[in-house]
């Protein structure tokens, strides 16, 4: 019975269609171990060195299996890398009939709705108005709506956080481009495709989800290959911990200013209390020393200064909550931030 490692061997497709390439034994070894893994639904904790060619190994038997298959990547580059260069170049030389799709978290994919907010998300500048018409103008031509598309943008462009979404500020199917969401239609490509490429911090969200008894982010799979398997501490170390961070005030205080200028005009008193907000997190932000400063909150906590700008801060977005109460009524949107403010405090 041909082996999945045959494929990789000197009979099979690669040392044929590929120039330089080179049989590696601890590329076929491993190669078996996955497949004998994947058809014996068993775990596999597998540590390849550098240059063994440890993707294809992997790909070769996921692909063969027939099965649903779930790859996971320690940062998008490698998924980016992986699903538009090595699986393609696998499938080809595999010569099987296997479709494939990319996952990325929300953040990755432009959001219609917060475009169209975008304009209204505090004071906009000339450049920033430029950089919004040339998003504006990619959206009208991208099919899948991952920011890694639009190039001529940073990846960490300012511009990238006011038209993308969040957990928090996503409204779900009562929103008006629900339609067209780039996410939700990612998902469901996701849920047909035979591969799917995803990143760890993906796959820790899909398992907080479930754990808390809500619907998964990812679709069911026979099998799940976990590449740079030794990054998930790190990950998990970050997603699983709580934090509250100056951006993440400054993107609510936006995100109500937004929302006041479309749903609330004459609610002005809200703009008041956001911009207050404002005021008080970057005060805070100073009291807490130069930018890039490191320190545990248990020495910093106790300092006069640094009690009573949080105690402002907490003030301030205690007044905030209690204006977004009366507003949250009048849209989604509105009410949307009230329920962000609340999970801050």
């Amino acid at each position: 019975m041909k082996r999945a490692s045959d494929h990789l061997g000197q009979s099979g497709p690669f040392y044929k269609q590929i120039s330089g390439y080179q049989v590696r034994d601890n590329q076929l070894a491993l190669c078996d171990a996955i497949d004998d893994a994947i058809e014996s639904k068993k775990t596999l904790i597998a540590e390849a060195g550098t240059g063994i060619g440890k993707t294809f190994a992997y790909l070769v038997p996921a692909l063969l299996s027939g099965k649903k298959i779930i790859i996971s990547t320690g940062t998008r580059h490698l998924q980016d890398q992986l699903f538009h260069t090595d699986l393609p170049r696998v499938i080809k030389a595999l010569s099987v009939q296997s479709t494939s799709a990319l996952l990325k978290g929300r953040s990755n994919y432009l959001c219609l709705h917060r475009l169209k907010l975008a304009p209204h998300l505090g004071f906009i500048n000339r450049e920033t108005r430029s950089l919004l018409t040339e998003v504006d103008e990619w959206s009208k031509l991208t099919r899948s709506g991952d920011v890694a598309e639009l190039t001529s943008l940073a990846e960490d462009s300012y511009v990238w956080p006011m038209v993308t979404s969040t957990a928090e500020n996503c409204l779900g199917g009562e929103c008006d481009s629900w339609e067209k969401c780039f996410i939700v239609n990612a998902r469901k490509e996701a849920q047909a495709a035979d591969v799917v490429v995803i990143n760890h911090h993906l796959l820790l969200a899909d398992m907080t989800l479930k754990n808390e008894g809500f619907a998964e982010l990812l679709p069911n799979a026979d099998a799940f290959i976990i590449d740079e398997a030794h990054q998930l501490y790190d990950v998990a170390a970050r997603f699983f911990g709580n934090t509250v961070s100056s951006r993440q005030l400054i993107s609510l205080v936006r995100d109500t200013v937004a929302e006041q200028v479309n749903d609330a005009s004459d609610m002005v008193e809200l703009r008041d209390y956001a911009e207050a907000l404002e005021k008080a997190a970057r005060d805070f932000r100073i009291t807490l020393g130069e930018a890039g400063l490191r320190e545990a909150w248990l020495k910093v906590q106790n300092k006069p200064a640094v009690k009573q700008s949080l105690e402002s801060l907490a003030t301030t977005l205690e007044d905030l909550i209690a204006a977004l109460k009366t507003a949250a009524e009048r849209a989604r949107g509105l009410e949307q931030c009230y329920e962000r403010a609340q999970n801050i405090m």
